[in-house]
């Protein structure tokens, strides 16, 4: 049975954490008793011009002040994620939630894994970092600008690639793992399609279990349009066709499973 509710969720807080970057704690009624690190939420705008909801990873769960996080980028002028940045606390927001399937913590459990978060793949990898029990490596990538560094370094050694070379390792999350040695026994990764294409590639050569987390655009959340779709090897019952739908389906599969 599905635990997905929609809940008028008010806004605990909101910051500007780098430029273009913003993160929200909201206060929810159940979403956050049965959300998992990698899950989702729908967030709709005021907008009735805008008629579907914006999915947005979730970056930290407080099931105890029964709290969700969300660090998003605002996409432009005019834009749902643009009249999510202008909430202020006491304001409300409606979502959907919790969706999609989140990261799989057993295969990591014990293990000496690493967490591989690129651009605003970075924020879904915080949760995980907090609730895996495990020797955690995190190797985040940025642009240039660095946000939750802070937090990251209280839950595992952080090592940092940055495209413009000014913090960290230059250039990419991959460039990150070959320069510090790293050798992981797991792999869970967020991001882009060029670091996920790269992060699975690594990690098939050294035969290592590889989860990521697919970033795709999305129009219902729900799994019921097929606008997310990924490809895969093999057929979807759903579709009969060699996809899988990244909202319902995922976002989170192994690697093997998707071809990116």
């Amino acid at each position: 049975m599905s635990c997905k509710r929609k809940e008028k969720a008010a806004v605990v807080s909101q910051e500007q954490i780098a430029e273009n970057i913003y993160s929200m704690w909201i206060q929810t009624e159940e979403i956050s008793d049965f959300a998992v690190p990698g899950q989702f939420i729908s967030m709709y705008t005021e907008d009735q011009s805008k008629l579907l909801p914006r999915p947005i990873s979730l970056c930290e769960i407080d099931r105890e002040k029964k709290r969700l996080r969300v660090v998003y980028r605002v996409t432009g002028k005019g834009t749902g994620t643009e009249q999510f940045s202008r909430l202020r606390p006491g304001e409300s927001i409606q979502i959907l939630g919790p969706l999609g399937n989140g990261f799989p913590m057993e295969p990591g459990t014990g293990k000496k894994v690493c967490l591989i978060g690129g651009g605003i793949g970075v924020p879904p990898m915080l949760e995980l970092s907090k609730q895996l029990y495990a020797e955690k490596q995190l190797v985040m990538g940025y642009r240039d600008e660095l946000f939750l560094t802070e937090e990251f370094e209280k839950n595992g050694t952080l090592y940092i690639a940055t495209e413009d070379g000014s913090a960290g390792t230059p250039g990419n999350v991959m460039d990150a793992i070959a320069q510090k040695g790293l050798s992981p026994e797991v792999i869970y990764a967020c991001g882009p399609a060029p670091m996920l294409r790269a992060v699975k590639s690594y990690a098939e050569e050294k035969h290592i279990p590889c989860y990521v987390s697919m970033e795709e655009r999305m129009a219902c959340g729900v799994g019921a349009c097929l606008a997310c779709v990924c490809r895969t090897p093999e057929i979807d019952a759903h579709s009969q066709v060699h996809n899988k739908r990244v909202c319902k389906d995922g976002p989170v599969f192994l690697s093997t499973e998707v071809e990116i």
